[in-house]
């Protein structure tokens, strides 16, 4: 079963949404389950992940809500407020939910870099896997260190890091990047998405080399076992098409095994999700 592990859908609203700049246009709009099926139908995906982009339980249910209606979406991954007093009870109620696999949270958008190693957030990370949730990490290379430092409290817990943590793809200045990365991926219950290409390369001037080193550091820091393949639709539009996004990848493991590409384009997904 070949499944996207990354996407995203959202009611456009300018306020709620006003992360969505005048620059980023082309997705000021709704996305819906009915506009992805095409796709994932076209590049032969059996199934998605949706993931959150806003931060409120609203999103959660929204998410779930959408899981419900859709048979192709295999999981949710919601936010909940991890710094909460009652983080154990609203982890409790989330539990019913079949489809909800995990959480994550914006912390690309906190004025502190060492937002991940807050005491109050680190308790919450310590109840995740009470309830069997994983959590997908969203940053950038310069909170890559204190990422190792939360991994390091909690072998036991099931992460994945988003968007290969974000390498500068512009300035093609890798070195903080593949430093953190490497570091981090020494820990066996940390996977990555590759997801997030286009987004952070020059929107109207990239082509699939570009990608090449940075794809090599993490295939060969993580493997091929704890490899996601991740659209980010349709924040990838913002640089390319769906089919596009998924070539950059396909073309990159085109040599490896036909067993090989199987993990990293839906059972990895589904090991570490459960679905």
């Amino acid at each position: 079963m070949r499944i996207d592990s990354h996407q995203h859908f959202w009611k456009y609203h300018p306020i709620k949404d006003a992360w969505i700049t005048k620059e980023m246009k082309v997705i000021q709009r709704d996305f819906m389950p009915a506009d992805l099926l095409p796709l994932l139908q076209a590049n032969n995906f059996d199934g998605a992940v949706a993931v959150q982009a806003d931060q409120s339980e609203m999103e959660t249910d929204f998410l779930l809500e959408l899981a419900s209606q859709n048979d192709y979406i295999k999981g949710v991954v919601g936010w909940i407020d991890l710094c909460a007093e009652n983080i154990s009870e609203r982890l409790s109620y989330y539990a019913a939910f079949k489809k909800l696999k995990g959480f994550r949270h914006i912390v690309q958008s906190e004025p502190k870099d060492d937002f991940l190693i807050r005491p109050d957030f680190c308790k919450g990370i310590s109840q995740l896997a009470n309830y069997h949730f994983t959590y997908d990490i969203l940053i950038l290379p310069k909170h890559l260190s204190f990422a190792k430092i939360l991994v390091d409290q909690f072998p036991m817990q099931p992460f994945v890091i988003d968007h290969l943590a974000k390498p500068d793809f512009k300035k093609m200045d890798f070195n903080q990047w593949e430093e953190g990365i490497r570091t981090i991926a020494k820990h066996q219950n940390v996977y990555c998405k590759i997801s997030g290409l286009v987004t952070e390369a020059d929107w109207h001037n990239w082509s699939n080399s570009d990608f090449t080193y940075c794809l090599d550091v993490v295939t060969e820091s993580f493997g091929v076992n704890r490899l996601l393949f991740g659209s980010d639709w349709p924040v990838c539009l913002l640089g390319g098409t769906y089919t596009e996004v998924n070539h950059i990848v396909q073309q990159y493991f085109s040599n490896f095994s036909l067993e090989d590409q199987a993990k990293i384009f839906g059972l990895n997904a589904i090991q570490f999700y459960k679905l």
